[in-house]
C-alpha cells in the first residue's frame, strides 16, 4: 500500500499507475509542438499560403501556450485541479481535429491558438500531481517518468511527422491525437482523484479572491504573448532595425517589468513571483530555461546542418536524433533511482553539464564528409546527459516550497523552460545569418582574379563559398551553445540537496 499523501491524486490506486496516466496528456502536447514543424511546406501548399505566413501555424500556438502556461498553476487551484486538466485534455484533443480540418490559415491559426491554450496547463499540472503524489525521497523517480515526455518527444516530434506527412498526409499529425486524447481524458476521470484538501483550498480560495487580479492577467497575456511575437519574428524582420520589432520590445519590457512589481506585491497574484525568493527555485530556474536554451536550439540546429548542407532526407535527418532519444529513454529510469540515493543531485547536475558541453564542443569539430555515425554519436552523448540534468533540478526546486504552492511553482519552472526554447531559437536563428556573412565575407577576402580557382569561375565558386560560410556558423552555435553549458555549471553548487527522509 502507498503512504496516505493528503494532495496526492492516486487516491486508492497505485501512484505509479496514476502518474503514468497523467503524463500521457503531456506527452502528447509536447510531440504535437515539434511534430507540426516538418509538415510546414505541405500544410503552406495545402492552404494555399506563403511559407511566411505558415509560420504563423507555429507562432500562434506558442503565443497561446506562452500565456497560460504561466497562470496555469492559478487556474488550477481556482477551478479544480481535475477538472482543469480535463478541460485541458478535452480542450487540446478538440483544437488537434479542428487542425486537421482547417481549409483557410485563419481556421488553422484560431484552432492553434485554442489547442496552445488547452495544451499550456497539461505540463505544469502533470508536474504538481506527481509532487503531491511522492515523498520527497521518492521524487526524482516520478520526475524520470515527466521527463520521459519532456525530453523523448522534441526528438521523436521530427521523426512521426515526417513520416505521417510522407505515408499519409499532414492532417494525421494532428488526427493522432483524437484517440490518445480520448484514452487520457478517459482515464483521467475515472482513475484520478480530486483530494479533500484541494477541494476545500479551492472554496477558501473563492471566498477570499472575489476581487480578481484583472491587471496581472492582463499584463500575462501582453508580455508573455508579445515576448513570443518578438522572439519568433526578430530575425525575420530583421531585427531592431524594424520599427514593429523595436515597438514589440518596448511593450514587453515595460508589460514585464510592471508584472514583476505588481505580481511581488499583490497579496493574491495570479503568478506567485515570490517563489523565486527561494534560492533553490531560483537557481533551479535559471539553470531550467539554460536546459531549455540548450534542448531546443540544438534539436533545430543538426537537423538544419544535416538536411540543407549535408544532403540528408529529413527522414534520415530525424534518425541521427532517434539514437539519442533511445538512450534517453534507457538512462531516464536509471538517473530517477540514483537521485539523491547514491549520488548528490548536485554532483549529478554538474556532471551533466559538463557532459553536454563536452558533447556539443565535440559537434562543433565535424568536416563536411562527416558521417552518419559520427553525427549520431556525439547527438546521443549530449542528449544522454539530459536526464541527469532534468530530473535532480527538477526535484531541488521544490526543495522548501510549500505543498500548496507546488502547482504554481510547476507552472513558472515550466513557462521558463519554454522561454528558454524560444529565446534559444531566436538567438541561434539570428547568430547563424549573421556569423554566415562574417564567415562569407572572411572567405571572399581571399578570392581575386589572381586567385587559383581550379579552372572554376568566380560565379562558379560563389555556392561552394557559401555552403563553408554556413558550416562554419554552424560549428561556431555549437561551441556557442556548449559554452553556455559550461556557465551554468557553477550555478548547481549553491543548490541544497532534498531532504534524504521527510514525512508526508
Amino acid at each position: 500500500m502507498n503512504p496516505a499523501l493528503p494532495r496526492s491524486p492516486a487516491g486508492p490506486y497505485n501512484r505509479w499507475a496514476i502518474a503514468g496516466i497523467v503524463s500521457l496528456a503531456p506527452f502528447m502536447e509536447v510531440l504535437d509542438s515539434t511534430i507540426a514543424n516538418v509538415a510546414l511546406t505541405h500544410i503552406a501548399g495545402s492552404l494555399a499560403v506563403s511559407q511566411e505566413e505558415s509560420t504563423w501555424v507555429l507562432t500562434s500556438y506558442l503565443v497561446a501556450n506562452s500565456v497560460v502556461l504561466p497562470i496555469s498553476g492559478w487556474l488550477s487551484a481556482v477551478i479544480g485541479r481535475k477538472r482543469f486538466y480535463q478541460i485541458c485534455v478535452g480542450l487540446f484533443t478538440i483544437s488537434s481535429v479542428m487542425c486537421a480540418f482547417s481549409t483557410s490559415l485563419t481556421m488553422m491559426v484560431i484552432a492553434r491558438c485554442c489547442q496552445g491554450i488547452g495544451g499550456g496547463g497539461l505540463a505544469p499540472v502533470t508536474q504538481s500531481m506527481l509532487a503531491d503524489s511522492f515523498p520527497p525521497e521518492k521524487r526524482a523517480q516520478a520526475f524520470a517518468l515527466f521527463g520521459f515526455t519532456i525530453i523523448v518527444a522534441p526528438a521523436t516530434g521530427p521523426i512521426v511527422g515526417g513520416w505521417l506527412t510522407d505515408n499519409l498526409s499532414w492532417h494525421w499529425i494532428f488526427l493522432i491525437n483524437l484517440p490518445i486524447g480520448l484514452i487520457a481524458f478517459t482515464l483521467i476521470a475515472i482513475f484520478v482523484s480530486e483530494p479533500e484538501i484541494l477541494v476545500r483550498e479551492r472554496r477558501e480560495l473563492l471566498a477570499r479572491r472575489l476581487g480578481l487580479d484583472y491587471l496581472g492577467l492582463t499584463l500575462v497575456a501582453l508580455g508573455f504573448g508579445l515576448l513570443q511575437i518578438f522572439l519568433d519574428k526578430f530575425q525575420e524582420d530583421d531585427g531592431f532595425s524594424s520599427p514593429f520589432i523595436c515597438a514589440v520590445f518596448a511593450i514587453v519590457v515595460a508589460a514585464l517589468s510592471l508584472l514583476a512589481v505588481w505580481e511581488w506585491n499583490h497579496p493574491n497574484p495570479v503568478m506567485n513571483l515570490r517563489l523565486f525568493g527561494r534560492r533553490n527555485f531560483a537557481i533551479a530556474n535559471i539553470i531550467m530555461f539554460v536546459v531549455g536554451f540548450i534542448l531546443i536550439s540544438s534539436t533545430q540546429l543538426l537537423p538544419q546542418l544535416t538536411q540543407t548542407l549535408l544532403g540528408y532526407s529529413a527522414e534520415t535527418s530525424g534518425f541521427a536524433l532517434a539514437l539519442g532519444g533511445m538512450a534517453t529513454i534507457g538512462l531516464m529510469p536509471v538517473a530517477g533511482i540514483i537521485t539523491g540515493r547514491f549520488v548528490k543531485p548536485k554532483w549529478l547536475l554538474l556532471t551533466a553539464l559538463l557532459m553536454i558541453a563536452g558533447a556539443l564542443f565535440l559537434q562543433a569539430t565535424i568536416a563536411p564528409d562527416v558521417s552518419f555515425n559520427r553525427i549520431a554519436l556525439y547527438r546521443a552523448l549530449q542528449v544522454m546527459g539530459l536526464p541527469f540534468l532534468f530530473i535532480p533540478i527538477t526535484a531541488a526546486a521544490y526543495v522548501g516550497v510549500p505543498a500548496r504552492n507546488y502547482g504554481e511553482a510547476a507552472a513558472l519552472i515550466n513557462q521558463t523552460r519554454n522561454i528558454g526554447g524560444s529565446v534559444g531559437v531566436s538567438v541561434v536563428t539570428t547568430l547563424l545569418a549573421w556569423r554566415t556573412q562574417f564567415h562569407h565575407a572572411r572567405l571572399a577576402e581571399a578570392i581575386t582574379p589572381y586567385t587559383s580557382l581550379h579552372g572554376m569561375t568566380i560565379p562558379q565558386i560563389a555556392p561552394i563559398l557559401q555552403n563553408q560560410a554556413q558550416f562554419m556558423s554552424y560549428l561556431d552555435l555549437f561551441r556557442l551553445v556548449g559554452l553556455l553549458a559550461l556557465c551554468a555549471a557553477p550555478l548547481v553548487l549553491f543548490l541544497n540537496p532534498p531532504p534524504p527522509r521527510a514525512a508526508p
